[in-house]
């Protein structure tokens, strides 16, 4: 199974990184509330890669904060806002969400570089709920695919994203409140911008 989630990461100088990404998860972790063990595939060229090379540390986090996903997806977060939306855990490398559903700090334990994307074996070292998953529904799915649309603008055609876009945009519509709508709309915009830079 691959989790919809945002991870943390630090570099050498302690510096926060903030990224969504589909780690995969075991299927039957069994009566355990948390699994062992997350596949982290991060591209090459991303900074969580280099953290991860770096320090061999990340936070999983859960969360139905779209907004956030949005945002971290296209890079539009500074440094102090990063810095608001993070704490660190127990004077560690790892760094973590100060509202989420559900967080795991992870080590790298094995890395295959064999693959078209790295994939990285972590263990879980910790794991803590913060509050009950409320939930998602099809605009929040909806701004998750946009937000995953809009890192691929390098790779699909404009014809694709905008014929995607547009079927994705009557879940907004229908389902979704002022959150998704401002979600959806700004991703609308940042993808505008990079298919007419391209």
């Amino acid at each position: 199974m691959i989790l919809e989630a945002i991870v943390t990461s630090i570099d050498l100088n302690g510096i926060v990184n903030l990224a969504p990404m589909g780690p995969v998860v075991a299927d039957d972790f069994g009566e355990q509330k948390t699994p062992e063990r997350l596949v982290l595939k991060p591209f090459r060229s991303s900074l969580t890669y280099q953290n991860l090379v770096a320090t061999g540390k990340a936070v999983v986090h859960v969360t139905d904060d779209v907004s956030l996903i949005a945002r971290t997806a296209v890079g539009k977060l500074s440094t102090s806002e990063i810095a608001d939306l993070v704490k660190q855990w127990d004077d560690s490398d790892w760094w973590r969400l100060r509202s989420c559903h559900r967080w795991m700090a992870v080590q790298v334990e094995a890395v295959s570089e064999d693959q078209p994307r790295v994939e990285m074996t972590c263990r879980v070292v910790h794991s803590e709920i913060e509050k009950p998953f409320f939930g998602f529904n099809r605009a929040k799915f909806a701004v998750i695919e946009a937000a995953i649309l809009a890192t691929r603008t390098h790779l699909l055609s404009a014809d694709q994203i905008q014929e995607e876009l547009n079927r994705l945009q009557p879940l907004i519509d229908k389902t979704g409140g002022q959150t998704e709508q401002t979600a959806f709309d700004f991703l609308r915009k940042t993808i505008d911008e990079r298919i007419t830079s391209h």
